[in-house]
């Protein structure tokens, strides 16, 4: 399956929208994306997750990497639109408790998770 990465920059705001599946071999797609803009002092970036159907470690991994990137430079991630399953990767991993993360907003139940 392919992977399909858009960008759209609005009030200094870097949106991603990510499309299809993160694996071993979309994964460097993203990767190369992500890595496309120099990541620049201060920048503020959100990646809307909710047409990801699937991610693996891999996917994981990239996402690690542009996060450490953008925070040595003083800037901030944000992650959305995660499904139940996409959530559950990001809670086993302990990466809920390092990044900041959103998932649907019906997914919510009026509870979070991070302190049950």
């Amino acid at each position: 399956m392919n992977l399909q990465v858009d960008l759209r920059e609005e009030n200094s705001v870097q949106h991603f929208k990510v499309v299809g599946e993160i694996d071993a071999f979309t994964a460097p797609v993203l990767r190369e994306k992500l890595s496309e803009l120099t990541v620049q002092q201060g920048v503020e970036a959100v990646i809307d997750l909710s047409d990801v159907e699937y991610m693996d470690s891999t996917g994981l991994g990239v996402f690690v990497g542009y996060f450490k990137q953008v925070k040595e430079s003083g800037g901030h991630v944000k992650i959305t639109g995660l499904s139940p399953r996409l959530k559950r990767l990001f809670d086993i991993t302990g990466l809920d408790e390092v990044m900041d993360i959103e998932g649907h907003k019906e997914d919510k139940g009026g509870f979070n998770d991070a302190t049950v």
